[in-house]
């Protein structure tokens, strides 16, 4: 009889022990386990886990221990302080106003005034917390060996595969170096749609093998059909190989990290055998655009203060991030299964921002969720332009708003359910935003236009003086100002006060420097990203879908006509709102100015936002430097040298195959025929026999590859013998020809 299992959510007598075969495999000469890789063709046997989709409205049986004092007290801090700063606000904009001459305009400009206020308030009192209360590294002995089996996943969607292996080459190399590769695999699971990018895929997953002969295994999957997006790749990556592993490393497609910090993950993972998901705290890098190196500024600069306030009130209750984070497979594949939504699109259907719920569906099953600030060592890249980014947050917008048919689930963590809570208000703010200052205009409006009553009574004998109070407005003014910079405060002062940061960002005046240029930069960038926000919830609610676009990775100079189009609404809203207040009321216009240069200005900034040639001359300028600017991480030179590497050896075409046969073999190799087969639908099969009936009629492999769809020419990348077919095509006489002679 076996015992139950003392962890939540794991197989009976499966939770603490490896799968089969892990401690024999991971024991073999690192050479022969590669060649042994090499050997089985692109992935390895099939290593099942079943990972059901959970009930939301049906909560697992789970027990969980009480947090630590430092968590109760960050909690208390953050949430306690945010409250009560809160209600004095809220008191004192009640006092602003005569409470006997309330109008419809007034009452809504307090309620939005209360939630704006509240929300910073909450930012100002995480980061506060995270001051005070910031969680302890825990300690681990770097010296020990691991003891576990772990998958380094990285999900693809068309992107540049080159880049993305050689990522995958320096974290083996770091691994390595540490005498832990044995104890790791690559697995690249693709969800791309370009057969031509597929082409690339293959070519550069077996560069990437070259480069790691004899160091760690290197797999490669691409999905025929891409179900519920990247959360629906990784599901259908632990249903067929999960069994293989404990863990596995979940990344992006721009994700770095160094192997001293995937160790010592691991490490804590194995510590804790309740631990489920321990998430990194990865910065922005590599960007060269001034928009890529305004964030990464703000993220080197106030990003270590927000994942300590973060850290420190959600304790085990964590959130996850979608990447840069070890995940016990076998948890995840008992809790975390996504349900598909009832309704129609957006709301409906497939999970889009599913990290926070599989974050909150593992706590819900009693495995830890936890994010270790102390991590460093992990990277991933920024969008390159203001476009870019508003394309990528067009989609985080619908997922994020999409939780709110998710929030009120049976037996989530009250933590989890603040999560999601504020992920809805971070795209809810924007309209929130718009909307206030559009009734501050309207009210202002009104004092212009209305003469007010001063005699309300017939029978008066003086007059009733409107009350507004304006000394009061301003003190609250300040007092929001002051904890809307509080973050940012803490975050200089950090930099500056610790020397090991100091030295990383070139010295206090340079952070200082930058940091004012920072505060300059974003004011004018946040008004456009207002009204572009503000159109995606609008959007949303419409009930337009947004779709799954590859992310943007490459800056360039937007042209001028695409930067017009784009930001034209903006540009009318902010010049003509600047001329109307000039005419009629010149003081609003002096507290408005930020947002209305911002706005017209909105086309020039999105132009220039991802020019690298902008970007070279700031950092002429050392303006907006980071430690990575200043002196590049050991993992970034070694994955720089390997994506030159990897990219002489990469075909990156269906017709690029046809001039190296070499590349032909290894792209037909990297095909997973049995994968291929399970997905053999009656619109494959069609494609399959169009696309060979064209090789068949055309004189050239050109001529067949340009009278194909894009559809046949997938049949074409998925099958060996179509291939040959076509590599062939035009080599054998025409037998018609041949007749006539």
């Amino acid at each position: 009889m076996t015992a139950p299992s003392p962890f939540p959510g794991a197989p009976h007598g499966r939770a603490a022990t490896p799968p089969a075969g892990i401690e024999a495999q991971s024991s073999e000469p690192r050479s022969l386990a590669s060649l042994k890789a090499r050997a089985m063709g692109p992935t390895p046997p099939r290593a099942p886990l079943e990972m059901p989709a959970q009930n939301l409205r049906r909560s697992p049986p789970a027990k969980f221990r009480p947090q630590s004092w430092r968590t109760v007290g960050a909690r208390i801090l953050t949430f306690g302080g945010a409250l009560a700063l809160t209600i004095l606000g809220a008191d004192q904009m009640l006092r602003a106003f005569d409470p006997d001459a309330v109008n419809g305009l007034q009452i809504a400009l307090r309620a939005l005034f209360v939630v704006t206020f509240g929300w910073i308030a909450l930012s100002a009192c995480a980061a506060l917390a995270g001051l005070i209360f910031a969680p302890r590294a825990p300690r681990t002995d770097a010296s020990a060996p691991l003891r576990s089996r772990t998958a380094i996943v990285m999900p693809v969607y068309n992107e540049d595969a080159a880049a993305s292996c050689a990522a995958l080459t320096a974290m083996a190399r770091g691994l390595e170096a540490l005498g832990h590769a044995r104890h790791f695999e690559i697995f690249v699971i693709s969800d791309s749609r370009d057969p031509d990018v597929w082409v690339e895929e293959t070519t550069a997953v077996e560069a990437l093998r070259r480069e790691l002969e004899g160091v760690m295994p290197v797999w490669y999957r691409r999905r025929p059909f891409n179900t519920a997006r990247k959360s629906g790749n990784v599901q259908d990556f632990v249903e067929k190989w999960g069994g293989r592993y404990d863990f596995f490393l979940a990344l992006d497609a721009d994700s770095l990290m160094e192997g001293a910090t995937i160790a010592e993950m691991v490490r804590r993972m194995e510590a804790r055998p309740r631990l489920g998901l321990l998430q990194s705290n990865p910065a922005l890098a590599f960007g060269s655009t001034p928009f890529a190196r305004l964030q990464q500024f703000a993220g080197a600069l106030y990003g270590p203060v927000v994942a300590r306030g973060v850290a420190a009130w959600q304790g085990t209750d964590g959130n996850f991030w979608g990447h840069n984070a070890v995940i016990r497979t076998r948890a995840f594949a008992a809790s975390a299964g996504l349900p598909e939504l009832s309704g129609r699109k957006p709301f409906g259907g497939h999970v889009l921002s599913h990290d926070f719920v599989e974050a909150a569906l593992l706590r819900r099953a009693g495995w830890e969720v936890r994010m270790d600030p102390d991590l460093g060592g992990s990277w991933e890249g920024s969008p390159p332009s203001l476009l870019a980014a508003s394309v990528r947050d067009r989609r985080w917008a619908q997922g994020n708003l999409q939780h709110a048919k998710i929030i009120g689930a049976r037996g989530l963590r009250w933590p989890n359910r603040v999560h999601f809570a504020i992920g809805i208000g971070s795209y809810l703010m924007s309209p929130i935003w718009l909307i206030m200052i559009c009734v501050g205009l309207a009210l202002t409006a009104q004092a212009i236009w209305f003469r007010p009553e001063y005699f309300p009574s017939g029978f008066q004998l003086f007059p009733t003086w409107p009350r507004f109070d304006s000394e009061r407005m301003l003190t609250l003014f300040l007092v929001s100002m002051g904890l809307l910079m509080t973050p940012k405060i803490i975050g200089i002062l950090n930099a500056i006060l610790v020397g090991e940061r100091r030295r990383s960002m070139g010295g206090a005046l340079r952070i200082l420097w930058g940091a004012s240029a920072e505060i300059l930069l974003s004011a004018l960038v946040a008004p456009a990203m207002m009204m572009m926000q503000s159109r995606h919830v609008f959007d949303i609610l419409m009930g337009r879908d947004a779709g799954w676009v590859p992310q943007e990775r490459e800056g360039a100079a937007l042209p001028w006509r695409m930067a017009i189009a784009a930001h034209w609404g903006h540009v009318s809203i902010g010049v003509l709102l600047a001329i109307a207040l000039w005419l009629t009321q010149p003081e609003v216009l002096i507290w408005l100015s930020p947002v209305l240069v911002g706005l017209a200005l909105s086309p020039l900034i999105s132009r220039i936002s991802g020019d690298p040639k902008v970007g070279a001359a700031l950092r002429r300028m050392r303006l907006l430097d980071t430690a990575g600017d200043l002196r590049a991480f050991p993992a970034a030179v070694t994955a720089q040298a390997a994506e030159t590497r990897i990219r002489d050896g990469v075909a990156d075409s269906l017709t690029a195959l046809l001039a190296r046969p070499d590349r032909f073999d290894e792209h037909a190799a990297g095909v997973d025929a049995e994968l291929e087969a399970e997905a053999d639908t009656e619109s494959r099969q069609l494609a399959r026999v169009t696309a060979a009936a064209k090789i068949q009629a055309a004189s050239s492999p050109a001529e067949a590859l340009r009278w194909m769809s894009k559809e046949e020419r997938t049949a074409l990348a998925g099958r060996r013998d179509l291939l040959e077919a076509w590599r062939a095509c035009g080599d054998a006489p025409d037998p018609a020809a041949k007749a006539a002679e």
